[in-house]
């Protein structure tokens, strides 16, 4: 098998893209929790308190999904680089290191995206159950 130097040069904007939207999530997550944390100074609430522990689950998911975005990237550079020094077959596996650290970026944002509709359900769970006692 021969690894061309365009192969891992084509992660580059699909990684970019996706860093992007994962630091997008992990800022509209952080600016919820800090409305909440205010709210709940004001009211405590144990209700508010399970929203933040389940925000601070998903930002600790954030970060890894980051941290492994970030190294799919990085391992597409040095992949280009074992390449441009001839390096074929350390580039080929170290190129496999690097789509494996996207698929883990990608299913833990799966995992996040998964406990976000959750968390929205159940957020909304009040208004559907005062529907279905209307009815």
């Amino acid at each position: 098998m021969t690894l061309h130097i365009e192969t891992p040069a084509l992660l580059f904007s699909a990684t970019s893209l996706i860093l992007l939207a994962y630091t997008n999530r992990f800022l509209t997550v952080a600016t919820i929790v800090r409305g909440l944390k205010k709210t709940y100074k004001e009211k405590e609430n144990s209700m508010i308190l399970l929203e933040i522990k389940n925000l601070n689950l998903r930002l600790t998911l954030i970060r890894y999904m980051q941290m492994a975005g970030v190294s799919s990237l990085f391992l597409s550079v040095f992949t280009m680089l074992l390449l441009f020094l001839d390096q074929q077959v350390s580039s080929i596996y170290l190129f496999g290191l690097s789509l494996l650290a996207l698929l883990i970026s990608l299913g833990l944002s799966f995992w996040e995206i998964n406990i976000s509709v959750d968390a929205l359900r159940l957020h909304l769970s009040d208004l559907t159950h005062k529907e279905q006692v209307k009815d």
